[in-house]
């Protein structure tokens, strides 16, 4: 089997174109928390942006911001390289649940009691939701003080009633992330509290787990992330997101500190459909990490437009199969594919290649994924994107063999 490839011109892509009340062990019952939405952000103005010019200054040392639309990295400084996310690891707990939720294994209306073992670990301990041993607050109140004030103690609670157990939940987001491909990963505590080192990541693995929270679960992500803060015991605690109600379209996501991790945040943003997602880690001052993420979605949406190459279902080519009816099978989009393009340019310098690892072996399904379909711009990474069999390919027929083989005497 050998490695093939096909470049496509940009002409020829173009030509393709044409909530149950708690009852804690108090006297007084605490009421339900209340999410408090965020302020509302100035209307965005793009001033022209250079995009040779990134606002990333030298102090940090893990920046990366992609564009979800299209794939493509606007961005990259150490995307790869491992950290540990502290309370950003909250995260994988939030799309964990939502998973359980989109499954039908976990409502968001069911009560839970705050457990005094739980209690005895996390009460109080970090950031908290303030949960008190007894409180009865429910699965969406967990995750919305899982996501808007960064509770220790909801997002440990929501572990053990959604598995059973701390181990049993740890188990359930490593499970995820090996899903997702986050081959830099690894959870071993719900929350990101401090753990020598047993919790990692990398920027490139958060901005693929935001790709699929906002993607898979967008209902419940518009409602449970991107608060400006909430209230519970009478307690209002604001949500430290940097970006939601300063920057036009942002919604989150996380936040995180410790002394070792340092300042990190992993934001997203969208305008008028195209979406934006960033990870700063390692700052060494919240105000330089806020600054940044902020500045960085901007210089994103000011320096680099959005442009179609080509329509979903759009055949760009073809592969060849072996022991086929047919020596060779279509490939077509999945989804449309876009470039980012400096601002003010067009698409013409995109180079699409089809790859793949052929021949490809009948029999081929109709939708299968046969090939990827290189986007190479200059100066930024390339981008792979998925391309279907257009069609089926039953296995051969003793006198298609034959056709065949003769056929293969002329490759």
């Amino acid at each position: 089997m050998k490695f093939r490839a096909l470049t496509i011109s940009a002409a020829a892509a173009g030509a393709i174109l044409a909530s149950s009340p708690a009852t804690p062990q108090q006297q007084q019952p605490a009421a339900p928390p209340v999410a408090v939405p965020p302020a509302r952000a100035k209307p965005a103005v793009n001033p022209p942006a250079d995009p040779a010019r990134p606002p990333v200054p030298p102090e940090i040392p893990v920046a990366l911001l992609v564009d979800l639309g299209s794939g493509q990295t606007l961005f990259a400084r150490e995307a790869e390289r491992r950290f540990m996310p502290a309370s950003v690891t909250k995260v994988m707990t939030t799309y964990a649940a939502f998973r359980l939720i989109g499954e039908g294994k976990l409502s968001l209306q069911t009560p839970v009691t705050f457990s005094r073992e739980v209690a005895d670990l996390w009460a109080g301990e970090g950031s908290t939701m303030f949960l008190q041993a007894g409180d009865r607050v429910t699965v969406g109140d967990l995750i919305l003080g899982v996501t808007t004030v960064s509770g220790n103690d909801a997002a440990a609670m929501l572990g053990v009633h959604a598995a059973g157990s701390p181990e049993g939940w740890l188990a359930l987001m490593n499970e995820n992330a090996a899903e997702l491909g986050l081959r830099d990963t690894h959870f071993g505590t719900p929350n990101g509290w401090p753990d020598e080192g047993r919790t990692y990541t990398s920027a490139r693995d958060l901005v693929t787990l935001a790709e699929a929270m906002t993607t898979r679960y967008p209902q419940l992500y518009r409602a449970y992330v991107g608060h400006g803060g909430m209230r519970y015991r009478n307690i209002a605690q604001n949500n430290h997101d940097p970006v939601t109600g300063r920057v036009q379209g942002a919604d989150g996501i996380k936040t995180g500190y410790t002394r070792q991790a340092g300042y990190t945040f992993l934001g997203s943003a969208e305008r008028d459909g195209r979406r934006l997602a960033l990870v700063v880690a390692g700052a060494p001052r919240s105000a330089v990490r806020n600054r940044t993420a902020r500045d960085l979605l901007e210089w994103g949406f000011a320096a680099f437009d959005s442009r179609t190459l080509l329509a979903v279902r759009s055949v760009v080519g073809e592969a060849r199969v072996q022991g086929g009816a047919s020596t060779t099978v279509p490939l077509q989009t999945a989804t449309p594919v876009l470039a980012s393009v400096p601002r003010g340019r067009g698409a013409g310098e995109a180079t699409l290649t089809i790859r793949y690892r052929g021949p490809v072996e009948a029999p081929v399904a109709a939708g299968q994924r046969v090939a990827m379909l290189r986007v190479t711009l200059p100066g930024q990474e390339p981008n792979d994107i998925p391309l279907l069999a257009a069609e089926g390919v039953p296995r051969a027929n003793p006198l298609q063999r034959l056709r065949n083989g003769v056929a293969g005497l002329f490759w």
